[in-house]
């Protein structure tokens, strides 16, 4: 099963599900602005990929918190995932035992088809 985390408006989203679409791929959709994550589920993400590949500093909520100016660590970071949904780098995808972050139509095709 494929597991997509994200928002229904984030372009990169949007080209993960257009992708998954036509490719006849059936996923199960998780809305990040509906449900959080488990603080044990973000773990995972952070060590199946890296806390800078999932933690999103380049976002609208992080320069509207400011965050630059804290020089947060890797814990620092990982706080501040665990209680705002919007700093994490969309879409995640969850497939067989890896984490795939962002979208990357080649990387999708070599994974999935």
């Amino acid at each position: 099963m494929i597991i997509v985390y994200g928002i229904k408006n984030c372009d990169s989203v949007k080209k993960a599900l257009k992708f998954f679409k036509e490719n006849n791929l059936e996923i199960e959709f998780f809305d990040l602005k509906k449900e959080q994550p488990s603080n044990e589920k973000i773990k995972s993400w952070v060590e199946k990929s890296s806390i800078d590949k999932v933690f999103n500093n380049k976002g609208t909520t992080y320069r509207t918190l400011k965050l630059k100016d804290l020089n947060l660590d890797e814990n620092g970071k990982f706080e501040w995932l665990c209680k705002e949904t919007m700093l994490i780098k969309r879409p995640i995808i969850e497939f067989e035992n890896s984490v795939i972050v962002g979208f990357n139509e080649e990387e999708y095709k070599s994974i999935f088809i």
